[in-house]
Parts: structure tokens; sequence; C-alpha cells
């Protein structure tokens, strides 16, 4: 399993605005493309120096390889739909191996 992990900090002045394209519109499209099992979506619960409001969503999906064809057929188009939010949003992706769950 691996976990496809975007942290965005969103400025204030876009939150709500934000958080309502991302559960109603962003995160239902990423389920759509069917690379991914599921998706959570969790607050950082860490005040940043610059401000703003973070985020943690985790895409599951079964293998590398369904990641990869994630990359190569849906990310470019997913990600311009979220260029709306470039100058109110800082974020980075992580890749990540599930190695056991309990």
């Amino acid at each position: 399993m691996i976990i496809y992990n975007v942290t965005i900090n969103v400025s204030e002045e876009v939150h709500s605005e934000w958080l309502t394209w991302m559960q109603q519109e962003h995160i239902p499209q990423m389920l759509a493309t069917g690379k991914f099992k599921n998706a959570i979506m969790t607050k950082v619960l860490v005040e940043e120096p610059m401000g703003g409001v973070t985020y943690s969503i985790q895409y599951k999906a079964e293998n590398k390889a369904t990641l990869q064809r994630y990359y190569e057929e849906d990310a470019e188009k997913l990600r311009k739909e979220a260029q709306r939010f470039k100058d109110k949003t800082v974020f980075f992706r992580t890749e990540l191996e599930v190695i056991s769950e309990q």
C-alpha cells in the first residue's frame, strides 16, 4: 500500500472556499480516477509561524505502479484546477509506503 500525502497550508482569506472545494470537488475527483482506495483529510494541529491553516490529505493507492499511473494520466489536469488558489496556498507532496497496519 502506498499513501500519497499532500500537505497544504491555506490562507485564512480563502480557507472556507478552499475547504468546500476540496471536500465537494477535488477529493471526489481524485477518487473518481479509480487510482485511490480512499482519502483521509486531517487538520494539522500546529500553529504555523506563517499563519493560515494546514491540512494533510492522504490518498491510499494499491501500489507504486498505480500511483505512477495517476501521475501520468490524471495529475496534470487535477493540479491545474487547483491553480485558482495558487497565491493563497503552499503545499508539498510525499509518498509513503505502508509497512504494517495493526
